[in-house]
């Protein structure tokens, strides 16, 4: 079987990856020709511990190939971004282009199918987008949507072993489309159409982001109360019916950052909850921001001198080097444009290099920095040991105990 993935980003090339190893002829497209070099020299353009050595061994064998231009296969997947524009609407173009892209490929019998995170709609929409410009199609081919469900960081385990949600445009795509992910994936492959299959990955990271809203609203309450929220939702948890999440400094990411939008842009009127926990995670970014330079204008009163501030971490969550929508950024950005004549060290151990930010080892950070601020628990932050010589704002529960 020859199959297509239209995206070779942080859910496209593992996906790619994967299907290969299990005996599919694939073909990855991307249009950054940078990426597709790197790929095609068995290179890792992401940071995804075991992945690299598996892509070696798919491009070695020649079970996958990576081009800027799509092939003739018998199944295509959208793997491609959905940002938004606007007042937070969601952007489909990159799926529309995507799915223009291989319009001239299909023939009768493929298979269609989109990751890709997406309004309620989107299927019945490219289905009308195919057979508006492929009318001889109609009813000949099959199309479904499939959303991942992975965490960065154990993506090779949780892309095999993980439930998927399958939602055909009818009972036939949706079977279609499990023969397909039968092949590499072992945890349950649960049917259903494919408005429900959208709408259950919206609602998954919804769901999150409220959990998350409210540890964060906790976390602002305790701290004008003078409360250790960290010791506080450990004692809550002991109820054998409370799970209170950690809170941090915001929310960010692809997934949980962005998702709840196209539910509340799509029914304003009935997602009151979600859009709260929207502002909620988004103002806690801010907030952080304030805290921080709050604490640089108390070291200058009692120092008579501007401090050393280090800036722990720029990615969204712990151990990764993605940065998409990340509050630590926002938050690193913000402190430095309140004060320009600040000598702020930017840490992120995961990238080594960066556009805007000129970064610093984490271990020379912490020891020249008079005000640490520790925004993303990474693993490496936590051998840093706490000391009272030092101002340290620990949005991120590194110092909990």
């Amino acid at each position: 079987m020859k199959a297509c993935f239209m995206g070779l980003g942080y859910i496209g090339l593992p996906t790619a990856i994967i299907a290969a190893k299990h005996g599919v002829q694939i073909t990855g497209v991307d249009i950054n020709p940078r990426v597709v070099e790197l790929t095609n020299q068995g290179k890792l353009h992401i940071i995804e511990p075991g992945m690299e050595e598996m892509l070696g061994e798919v491009i070695t064998s020649g079970a996958l190939r990576a081009s800027v231009v799509p092939e003739k296969s018998d199944a295509y997947f959208m793997v491609v971004p959905t940002p938004f524009k606007g007042n937070h609407e969601p952007d489909i173009s990159y799926v529309e282009a995507a799915t223009r892209a291989v319009l001239p490929l299909l023939k009768e019998g493929d298979l269609y199918v989109i990751e890709s995170t997406s309004p309620v709609g989107t299927t019945e929409k490219m289905m009308s987008l195919i057979y508006t410009e492929r009318p001889e199609l109609r009813d000949k081919i099959y199309i479904a949507y499939c959303p991942e469900r992975v965490l960065p960081g154990n993506v090779i385990y949780e892309l095999v072993h993980n439930d998927r949600v399958i939602g055909g445009i009818n009972e036939a795509s949706t079977e279609k489309a499990v023969e397909f992910y039968v092949q590499f994936v072992q945890g349950t492959l649960h049917r259903t159409n494919a408005r429900t299959a959208e709408m259950c990955k919206l609602t998954e990271n919804s769901s999150r982001d409220v959990q998350i809203a409210f540890a964060n609203e906790l976390s602002l309450i305790c701290d004008k109360a003078g409360i250790n929220v960290w010791e506080l939702i450990n004692l809550a948890n002991k109820h054998p019916r409370v799970n209170i999440l950690q809170p941090g400094c915001g929310v960010g990411g692809h997934c949980i950052a962005v998702d709840p939008y196209f539910i509340t842009a799509e029914f304003p009127m009935e997602s009151k909850i979600i859009a709260d926990a929207r502002e909620i995670n988004n103002y806690k970014a801010f907030w952080c921001a304030e805290k921080v330079q709050n604490e640089m204008l108390k070291f200058q009163l009692k120092y008579q001198r501007t401090p050393v501030i280090a800036m722990m971490g720029l990615a969204f969550k712990p151990n990764i080097d993605d940065l998409r929508e990340s509050p630590a950024k926002y938050i690193t950005t913000k402190v430095m444009q309140g004060c320009s004549n600040a000598d702020i060290l930017v840490v992120e151990p995961n990238v080594c290099e960066h556009k805007v930010f000129k970064l610093t080892n984490y271990r020379e950070a912490y020891d020249r920095a008079d005000i640490v601020v520790m925004l993303v628990a990474h693993d490496v932050f936590k051998e840093l040991p706490w000391t009272d010589g030092k101002v340290i704002l620990d949005f991120c529960g590194i110092y909990k105990k």
